[in-house]
């Protein structure tokens, strides 16, 4: 029958597809990773506030080492000489007053600077809004500078080292490769054509291997995946085993959704002025952060897989035969024509004991 010359035939492709294709002589193991950057670069800006300055890594590192990440900071609003004083709140529909009845002493909100003192006294000519005590002046971050204030940040370069650990095997490699020279290791750039194992990443190629734009990226922010991926197979040369990787943008860009975009957080640099009062420099810090996402699988030989395998094989050929059977003489419209081929039917009858 048909179906069970399909049925039959299926069991050796689906065993050789399970035992070569997807190795299950194979023993496996998850991998163990650390990962450790360092960021290179330098850029200069000029601005009305701050003058000329000069940018380098323990300006738009931060923190200098985080876990399996990086952080660099692509676009800034400063709020310069803030020091702990009495000072008008922001303007906006809750701290906008006409008298001080507008203001209540002690009120605090989620988004406030500070506790407001009860007195409304003039913002700018224009506006007046409830005091507060706080560190003034108070910052005004309504307005991102478009484009961002870090705009050489694209020329940026990571060294990305991975060295990874399967405990199972006792194998363990790096993906700075044996092949690298130190000639090599300072020069070369990652590349998925030329230099696909180079461990250094320039920040504008990373952006753009994901699809996005950097310059747009820069000025609010965002979070970008470096993937590294080790799948290897030990029952060849260790050579045989190294990375691939990959890059995705990980916070979802969405033009329809522009509520809170980006990535930023807030810091500051306290220091105390001639006559000891503390003041302090607030800077609400834009950047790519970077996520470095390691994951792989190693297989090797191993006789109890093998064994297991290949006894689950050998089973399912005597399954073949009585599964055909259910499909065909009670499943098909035709059951009863092949269970008439498949049994033969015959009288029972008895032999007589005596003749007449």
């Amino acid at each position: 029958m048909w179906f069970d010359f399909v049925f039959f035939l299926s069991q050796p492709l689906s065993c050789s597809w399970v035992f070569l294709w997807e190795k299950g002589y194979q023993e496996t193991d998850s991998v163990v990773s650390s990962v450790t950057t360092k960021v290179k670069g330098v850029t200069m800006t000029n601005t009305s506030a701050l003058g000329s300055r000069i940018w380098d890594v323990a300006d738009y590192v931060i923190p200098p080492q985080e876990k399996n990440a990086v952080f660099v900071m692509t676009n800034m609003i400063f709020t310069l000489n803030q020091s702990q004083s009495h000072c008008p709140e922001l303007p906006d529909d809750n701290t906008e007053c006409n008298n001080n009845s507008s203001c209540v002493p002690g009120y605090v909100s989620t988004h406030s600077n500070g506790i407001q003192t009860g007195a409304c006294i003039p913002y700018n000519s224009s506006i007046k809004t409830c005091e507060v005590f706080a560190w003034c002046p108070v910052e005004d971050d309504y307005h991102i500078p478009n484009p961002a204030f870090l705009q050489g940040a694209e020329n940026f370069t990571i060294l990305v080292k991975n060295n990874i650990w399967y405990p199972k095997f006792n194998f363990s490699k790096r993906n700075i490769l044996p092949t690298f020279s130190s000639s090599y290791l300072k020069n070369c750039i990652h590349d998925a054509q030329t230099d696909p194992f180079c461990p250094i990443f320039r920040l504008g190629k990373i952006v753009e291997a994901a699809g996005q734009n950097f310059q747009e990226m820069a000025v609010e922010g965002g979070v970008m995946g470096l993937q590294i991926n080790w799948d290897c197979n030990l029952d060849r040369a260790a050579s045989h085993c190294v990375p691939k990787y990959s890059f995705r943008r990980l916070d979802n860009k969405d033009s329809a959704n522009t509520i809170s975009p980006g990535y930023n957080f807030r810091f500051a640099k306290y220091y105390k002025d001639s006559s000891g009062i503390e003041t302090r420099t607030l800077i609400k810090a834009y950047g790519i952060r970077l996520d470095i996402i390691v994951f792989g699988k190693a297989g090797k030989f191993d006789v109890i897989p093998t064994m297991i395998n290949i006894g689950s094989g050998l089973a399912l050929f005597g399954v073949a035969t009585v599964l055909c059977d259910i499909v065909v003489l009670y499943c098909m419209k035709k059951r009863y024509f092949y269970r008439e081929k498949k049994y033969k039917y015959v009288e029972d009858y008895e032999l007589g004991t005596s003749e007449t």
